[in-house]
């Protein structure tokens, strides 16, 4: 039974076939850490070129393009300058959370195609103002979600896909950090809206949510802590003062088609991990292995369980190779962005699926605050 059930989950090969012959003019809002990853790949692109940044910091970006070697770039106090002074092709927005929607929002209305960084935004409505500019623009919005190219992550959803479960019912999925809380502008209200349920909790929600096809969220029973965040035991002291958003959250989430989420995320907690994610179907389950840190992939070789004429059997499914698994994924993310614009393709991560993973995390933040569950309510695009 095993190679049987193996050889359907055979990675296919992927080709490089880059048409160079448009050379794709791109511009870059934030210059923070996160943008280093899209530096690193741009500096390998042969048909797309950065050819001006933005940031709100005076002399920023700046630097930035000098560390990576980038020569030509025309720099702008913040997006709008930009966008309005640019004849651009795409923008990457590599902005903390609180700006995501405004910066897309007006990069899609004067015509730009947008990559946008993870989480799609700090609240539902402002997912759902995106995607309003985003259908009057006809321009293509593609979110940052690169564990979607991990051929591991990609192997989940052929499983589930393959029929192998049989009915999904039931998935319990999260993870995170013994002590991984970071600082800058991700842990306070006025920049990043949401903690590591924005940060990290999305990619966890994500990678379930696509094996089972994104069905839509119903209701939401949700918790939020700030334990340790808060606390100079375990944060730098001065961190702690200003600390004001979630380091850990929970929740109990009805989807449609009568499947059962149980979710779990945390920046730190007196536990290595919360377990481990798994795919409870009628004929058989998956067990995905955690990981110390969300790097794009899982934590180990999956295993498949079923019964088999009477016996209960396990198959191991072994890991696909990544190499250089968090800049490779940024490669594919960039790399499928880039494809799309020049084919008229459809967006490689589409805000008509994550408007469903923001929904919950909307959901999550309001049950926790109001202290009961409540009904999940997308709005019309």
């Amino acid at each position: 039974m095993s190679d049987e059930v193996l050889n359907q989950f055979t990675p296919e090969k992927e080709e490089d076939k880059i048409d160079t012959s448009k050379v794709l003019k791109v511009g870059i809002i934030g210059t923070g850490w996160i943008a280093e990853s899209y530096a690193k790949v741009m500096q390998k692109m042969l048909d797309a070129k950065i050819v001006a940044a933005a940031d709100l910091i005076p002399g920023k970006a700046e630097k930035f393009m000098e560390k990576f070697g980038f020569e030509g770039v025309r720099f702008y106090p913040n997006d709008k300058a930009m966008i309005d002074a640019e004849n651009l092709d795409a923008v990457f927005v590599c902005t903390y959370n609180t700006q995501h929607a405004p910066c897309a929002i007006y990069a899609l209305e004067h015509g730009v195609n947008v990559l946008l960084e993870k989480p799609f935004t700090v609240t539902l409505d402002e997912a759902s103002e995106i995607m309003k500019a985003e259908k009057k623009s006809g321009k293509l919005l593609s979110l940052g979600f690169q564990p979607r190219m991990d051929e591991n992550m990609k192997m989940i959803k052929k499983i589930v896909e393959s029929g192998e479960l049989g009915k999904v019912y039931y998935i319990q999925t999260g993870g995170g950090r013994r002590r991984g809380i970071p600082n800058s502008t991700f842990i306070e209200q006025k920049t990043a809206g949401i903690g590591a349920l924005g940060d990290i909790g999305c990619y966890s929600l994500d990678m379930v949510l696509n094996a089972i096809g994104y069905p839509k969220p119903l209701t939401v029973s949700g918790y939020k802590s700030a334990f340790f965040g808060t606390n100079p035991k375990y944060n730098n002291p001065a961190d702690a003062a200003r600390f004001n958003v979630d380091d850990f959250a929970a929740a109990f989430i009805r989807l449609e088609g009568d499947i059962i989420l149980d979710f779990r995320i945390a920046w730190a907690m007196h536990i290595d991990s919360p377990g481990d994610t798994i795919i409870m179907g009628k004929e058989g389950a998956l067990r995905i292995p955690s990981t110390d840190c969300w790097n794009g992939t899982v934590g180990g070789p999956m295993t498949l369980y079923k019964d088999v004429a009477g016996k209960q059997t396990s198959t191991v499914i072994p890991l696909s190779p990544q190499g250089d698994s968090f800049g490779g994924l940024f490669d594919k993310k960039i790399r499928s962005f880039f494809d799309a614009i020049k084919t008229g393709g459809v967006a490689p991560v589409p805000s008509s699926q994550i408007i469903y993973n923001q929904a919950i995390i909307d959901g999550i933040v309001k049950s926790a605050e109001l202290g009961h569950e409540i009904n999940v309510v997308i709005p019309e695009i």
